[in-house]
């Protein structure tokens, strides 16, 4: 049964949609395109015509039967010589004499012709059958065939149809689902191309049915693309596909409906067409790609326009079929060997010609900034090719693309698409190609966009710029760094925001780039971009966040450092965004942020601005009921907290940080209390220090570790190391403890002077807070340096007066109870010195007694009187209570020695200037001794010489203070003890005898810890120091050693005799060496 015309035929209103002209006249070019000429009737058609409806129906049957025996004879000698006497007698009957040669297809074409004009349904339908049992397996066969059935088709198309129906689901399904086995057998059977014969007479029907093309045309198309894809694929499918496909374009251009026609099969005819250019070889041998090419630029006029998922299929297809052909230079050589070798380059041309009209015929129908953004964005992979040829081909297409725009095309919508950036981008890249003409091009790609650019914009300053950029490429070759500034700067004026982000995402995807050159020249352009000051606060966030994401597979040192160059450029220029974008990137403690703050820390001025942002950042804390526990950890305050924590150890901020230490402290200490508030304490308490991997911190331990960080990194190492001896940073673990942490920290810096002035200030700012932490903690601070030295010199007493009066008015009990004892301090007060003073002497006289009543109670109450009178000094007293304190030392409680020890670390500092000297001999005399409680048994008493220890160190000036403090905060073992011991012994040269006979003291301690430290010390010096004991020595002096080593010997503990034993020789041989 017949197939009916397409009911989807229709005209419609809307404007046509006519094949561009220049893709028309390369598919008019005949026989180039197509091998014949099917639509041009021979010269002597018409005669023949005009003599066969002469004929009546007998003499048209006996042709016809003469015709079929000449053409069955004929298609089985297809390899031999045929005359065609029959045929030439049959003529000569109709009185025509054509003088030329016959060609081969002429006795299918007389053939058809009378088919055409016999009136005879069933003698057509005969001659039709036995035309398609032909064989196929000759091209000029098939051709043949295909030209008859055409001819014939246009009298009689239901006919011919039913005819190729039929065929189709007969022979050519037999054949094409043929088992390979049976296809080995019988390789030349005659019905192995039934399917190409029948797309060539698909074609032929095309060609012929000029105004029933349109009711048949999807029919026609649709069996073209069965026949195609069912078909084992070949040579001659491909030829014979192309051809019809050729044919049916042909014939649509004929009639003038088809703009208004919407066809159905499209997509489908394309899809064919590019899955032959696939597979075309990797060589030019043929102008099948040319043909291909412009076939498909024909049906993409056709109505309904393109998908674009199938134009974007069309476009790599095409791009990939040409541009990864192997260099034109050796093209030639890549060709299989020919009989006659063909025009490679004429080849190539064409073909380049043919997809530079796809390209310009997509723009023309669609006249947009929208369309040549889709398609540059299918020319990205070749401009990012590794092949210099690869790049240079694609470069000149799209310049071609855009000259043809600028100088033809009037784009008809204002759109303005972000990817163009993208695009320019890519072709900036080019600028400094291996390649000179492909340098040349990309400048002038880029030139002509921003040409387009400025005439959508309607800009008064069009012509300016048009001749800035054509006068720009006179000059390029000579001026390089101008030409690259120049351009950039016209890029950054012209290009909308979005556009201008894109640009410089995809400089910065180069900066990955193994090309030493494309990387070199994309932080080239950026800077330049940078220093144009061109980019607008919104685009921050976008490009930091892909500089982030490219930092880490930088490859080249120097494009490392000049993209922090440009950091900072951007830091500088647009500073808050920068700091809320990088707290934005990754937790503080992923650490992949740090290259991009510390960039930031090359301008000083800068440096200075992120600190401040920090802290600004680190104070927004929402009330506790608006913050719910999954979001704690994304609070900008503690995405501020963990940056500062970072930046502490960054050496750039290391003067921003000294700079603003007042505010990051009590920053910190304010947003300690805060976390509290929020019940954020988890991983706080259990911390342990010794563990070296690398964890995430809670917010609190955070927090925790960077309020010691800041005084670590800014080298106020002492009060750190005060508050770890002490445990003192422990009370900061707890909210019940806090307020004893800031109290013990501020007595500290208070003692160190460590920034007293510039924290004052800051707490005078937080008191007049209305948060009620800010208030605690300023308090807190401030009563504390009321009792430092060094207060007088920065403020008045009037002025503090005013200060306390206002916390009197606070809510906070503990900040009224505060500022209540800080308004009767001696600074507030002068006259409590002398009562203080005369009240320590009268407690001084218990003191001294041998046995006092409660001796821990009148320590303490003398240690809050050396405090409170602080900056006026205990005076000459101070001397006697060191000494009374020296001597208890050995008490027998450890409570009390561990009492009589911290109270000497404060003593000690307590004289005065006047006293100071006097002072520190006498914390001289106390090193062997509290070196030895080291070791005592009494843990609370370790815990206190550590501290005294140190502050003894402190106020010796010895040069390896920072280090002993390392060894008595984390030292552990013999290591860490005898390191303690060569501090202290080098810290003070020449002073071996004395601390040898001091040592010698103790040998006969009661308390056997005591006696066992007192062995190792003399031990030690024996050992290390034995010449320089041999020196300072005298014969009494050895006499006293010989003696306690004497009753070592009578000693009922064994380790004093094996000490004994041990150092015996040592002792002997230093009695023989001291002389004097």
């Amino acid at each position: 049964m017949a197939a009916s015309p397409s009911d989807g035929f229709r005209r419609l209103r809307w404007g046509s949609k006519r094949l561009s002209r220049p893709v028309q006249q390369e598919m008019d070019t005949g026989r180039e395109i197509t091998g014949e000429h099917p639509s041009d009737s021979p010269p002597w058609e018409e005669e023949l015509v005009s003599k066969i409806r002469a004929m009546s129906a007998l003499e048209k049957t006996l042709a016809l039967e003469a015709i079929s025996h000449c053409i069955q004879r004929h298609s089985q000698l297809v390899r031999k010589e045929v005359s065609y006497t029959s045929i030439q007698e049959l003529l000569a009957s109709l009185k025509l004499d054509l003088k030329q040669p016959l060609e081969k297809t002429f006795p299918f074409h007389f053939y058809g012709l009378i088919l055409r004009e016999c009136a005879s349904v069933d003698l057509v339908k005969r001659h039709l059958a036995s035309l398609l049992e032909l064989c196929h397996q000759s091209s000029s066969q098939r051709e043949g065939i295909a030209l008859a059935i055409g001819i014939t088709s246009a009298s009689h198309m239901e006919e011919v149809w039913a005819m190729l129906e039929h065929l189709g689901r007969t022979r050519f399904l037999q054949s094409t689902f043929m088992s390979p086995e049976s296809q080995q057998l019988d390789r030349n059977t005659h019905w192995k191309w039934v399917g190409s014969t029948s797309l060539l007479c698909l074609g032929q029907i095309a060609m012929h049915a000029r105004e029933q093309i349109l009711p048949w045309v999807d029919n026609i198309a649709s069996r073209m693309v069965y026949y195609f894809s069912c078909s084992p694929y070949d040579n001659v499918l491909k030829t014979s596909f192309l051809s019809a496909a050729i044919m049916l374009m042909k014939a649509l251009q004929r009639e003038d409906g088809t703009q208004n026609y919407k066809f159905t099969q499209i997509s489908e005819l394309i899809s064919c067409l590019l899955c032959v250019l696939q597979k075309e070889p990797n060589f030019l041998a043929t102008l099948f790609r040319q043909k291909i090419i412009l076939v498909i630029a024909a049906l993409s006029n056709l109505r309904p326009s393109l998908k674009p998922t199938v134009k974007s299929k069309i476009l790599q297809t095409c791009l990939q079929s040409l541009y990864s052909l192997p260099p034109t230079e050796t093209l030639k050589r890549k060709l299989p060997p020919l009989e006659a070798a063909p025009d490679v380059m004429m080849l190539y041309q064409k073909s380049v010609q043919a997809l530079d009209l796809l390209l310009q015929n997509f723009v023309s129908e669609n006249k947009s900034m929208d369309e040549i953004c889709f398609l540059l964005q299918h020319t990205e992979p070749w401009l990012k090719s590794d092949k210099i040829h690869e790049r240079k081909r694609v470069v000149q297409s799209v310049f071609l693309l855009l000259k043809y725009v600028v100088d033809h095309v009037k784009l008809t919508e204002e759109a303005m698409p972000s990817m163009l950036g993208h695009q320019i981008g890519l072709l900036t890249l080019l600028w400094r190609d291996k390649d000179k003409a492909t340098q040349s091009r990309s400048r002038q790609c880029v030139c002509l966009l921003l040409q387009l650019l400025i005439q959508q914009k309607g800009s008064t300053a069009e012509f300016t710029y048009l001749n800035k950029m054509r006068s720009f490429e006179v000059r390029a070759h000579r001026e390089s760094e101008t030409r690259f500034f120049n351009l950039v700067k016209a890029l950054d004026e012209n290009l909308t925001v979005a556009q201008h982000t894109q640009l410089i995402l995809t400089l910065l995807h180069e900066l990955c780039s193994r090309n030493r050159l494309r990387c070199d020249l994309a932080a080239q352009l950026l800077l330049l971009i940078f220093e144009d000051h061109s980019i607008k606060p919104e685009q921050v966030a976008e490009i930091l966040q892909g500089l982030f994401l490219k930092l880490p597979c930088i490859i080249f040192k120097n494009i490392l450092q000049t993209m922090m160059k440009a950091v900072t450029m951007l830091g500088t220029q647009h500073t808050q965004e920068t700091v809320e974008v990088l707290l934005s990137l990754c937790h503080p403690s992923e650490r992949k942020v740090i290259p991009l703050w510390t960039a930031l820390a090359t301008n000083n001025r800068l440096a200075r601005k992120v600190i401040t942002l920090l802290y600004m950042k680190l104070k927004l804390r929402p009330p506790k009921e608006l913050v719910r526990l999954p979001e704690q950890a994304q609070l900008i305050s503690q995405l501020a907290l963990g940056t500062i924590y970072e930046l502490l150890y960054v050496r750039e901020y290391k003067a921003t940080v000294r700079w603003a230490f007042a505010g990051i402290l009590l920053g910190l200490l304010t947003q300690l209390h805060y976390l509290f508030e929020l019940d954020a304490v988890e991983g706080l308490s259990d911390y342990q220090e010794d563990i070296l991997e690398a964890r995430t911190l809670s917010p609190c331990r955070t927090c925790l570790e960077a309020l010691k960080g800041l005084f670590w990194t800014t080298n106020y190492w002492e009060v750190f190391a005060e508050l770890k001896l002490l445990r003192g940073w422990e009370l900061f673990e707890h909210l019940e403890t806090y307020t004893e942490g800031v109290t013990l920290l501020a007595r500290a810096m208070a003692h160190y002077d460590c920034e007293v002035k510039a924290v004052l200030g800051q707490a005078v700012i937080s008191l007049k807070s209305s948060e009620e932490r800010d208030n605690i903690v300023a308090i807190l601070i401030i009563t504390e340096f009321l009792n430092s030295q060094e207060l007088t010199q920065y403020t008045s007493r009037k002025t503090m007066d005013n200060f306390l009066n206002l916390g009197l008015n606070n809510p906070n009990q503990l900040v009224r109870a505060m500022s209540l004892k800080g308004l009767s301090s001696i600074l507030m007060h002068p006259k409590k010195v002398v009562l203080l003073q005369n009240w320590l002497v009268g407690l001084l006289d218990s003191f001294l007694k041998p046995e006092p009543r409660d001796l821990i109670g009148l320590m303490e109450i003398l240690g809050d009187i050396v405090h409170c009178l602080g900056g006026q000094g205990v005076g000459t007293l101070s001397l006697k209570i060191a000494q009374r304190l020296l001597s208890l030392f050995e008490h027998a409680q450890g409570d009390v020695r561990a009492g009589a020890i911290f109270l000497y670390g404060s003593v000690i500092y307590s004289g005065g200037r006047k006293l100071r000297p006097a002072l520190r001999t006498h914390a001289w005399h106390a090193l062997v001794p509290l070196l030895l409680h080291l070791g005592d048994s009494c843990p609370q008493v370790v815990t206190k010489t550590k501290f005294t220890f140190l502050r003894c160190a402190i106020l010796l000036k010895w040069e390896f203070r920072k280090e002993l403090f390392g060894k008595l905060a984390w030292g552990s073992g013999l290591g860490a003890e005898n390191d303690i011991f060569i501090y202290m012994v080098e810290s003070n040269f020449g002073s071996y005898h004395h601390f040898l006979m001091q040592a010698l003291m103790h040998l006969s301690s009661p308390h056997h810890s005591m006696k066992l430290a007192a062995m190792r010390f003399i031990g030690g010096l024996l050992q290390d120091y034995f010449a320089d004991l041999c020196v300072c020595l005298t014969k009494n002096d050895v006499q006293t050693l010989l003696t306690h080593f004497e009753l070592l010997k009578q000693d009922r503990d064994s380790t004093s005799r094996r000490f004994y034993r041990s150092f015996l020789d040592d002792v002997i041989e230093l009695s023989q060496y001291v002389t004097y």
